[in-house]
């Protein structure tokens, strides 16, 4: 598919969502904002806590997409070493920024705020900051990579917050049709649908509902008329073969 809008990856960090002790529950809300924003997500990595692997990753795909975002280990214990990692991806000192350390302050009193709780002031020597509305302590961007909280609560805050000042692309529309055919019965004249139309994207989708196999048939692309026709041949198509079309909620 053609697809002319800003291009994103998602760098998810920590030992717990590998070792299945803890589920990711960020990727999907991020791929949806940044859908209606009409930046395409292209890539989802995770990686350990191990410096030399969130280095090489942020590195990767900081050259690769138009930005970058990571979730997790930015709190205020030892092994949250996202920040000294991404700094030295970027061949950057770690400071103790002034404008988070005061944020701190304000929220926790100038009395708890610990030397666990002022980790969370440190960023990249040079990074902007990203409002944190729920806990106090900001999110970082530096460059184009945006340095998310783990917490799903915080990053959605920060997320939601930042997605709206980025300049996106045009919005990728979706529609679905339905039928009990399978794939392999569909895969030959479907190919011939998707040849014709290479400005669409076209998926199937396998699933098992109320006892019965069938397939839904995606279509994504910016334009809604091509979508329409595409659309239309698929239903045919599914008629040709004997099957009842029906076009589901995307």
């Amino acid at each position: 598919m053609t697809d002319p809008a800003p291009t994103a990856a998602v760098l998810i960090i920590g030992n717990e969502i590998l070792s299945g002790r803890t589920q990711d529950l960020n990727l999907n809300h991020i791929a949806t904002k940044l859908t209606q924003r009409g930046i395409r997500l292209a890539e989802a990595r995770v990686v350990p806590d191990i410096e030399d692997e969130i280095v090489a990753a942020v590195r990767a795909l900081s050259a690769r997409y138009t930005y970058v975002f990571t979730t997790g280990g930015i709190g205020p214990t030892h092994d949250d070493i996202t920040v000294d990692a991404i700094a030295k991806a970027f061949g950057r000192p770690v400071i103790v920024h002034p404008e988070a350390e005061r944020r701190l302050i304000a929220h926790y009193g100038a009395d708890k705020v610990t030397p666990g709780r002022l980790r969370m002031a440190r960023t990249p020597e040079g990074a902007e900051l990203v409002d944190n509305l729920v806990s106090g302590a900001p999110g970082i961007r530096i460059e184009n990579v945006f340095i998310l909280a783990g917490v799903p609560a915080i990053m959605r805050a920060m997320i939601d917050h930042i997605v709206p000042t980025l300049p996106g692309g045009p919005v990728v529309l979706s529609r679905s049709v339905a039928c009990l055919i399978g794939e392999s019965v569909l895969a030959e004249p479907l190919g011939a649908i998707q040849a014709a139309h290479p400005d669409v994207d076209i998926g199937s989708y396998p699933w098992f509902r109320s006892g019965k196999f069938g397939v839904s048939l995606v279509a994504r692309g910016i334009d809604p008329a091509v979508l329409d026709t595409v659309v239309g041949e698929i239903s045919a198509m599914i008629r040709s073969l004997g099957g009842d079309p029906v076009e589901e909620d995307s």
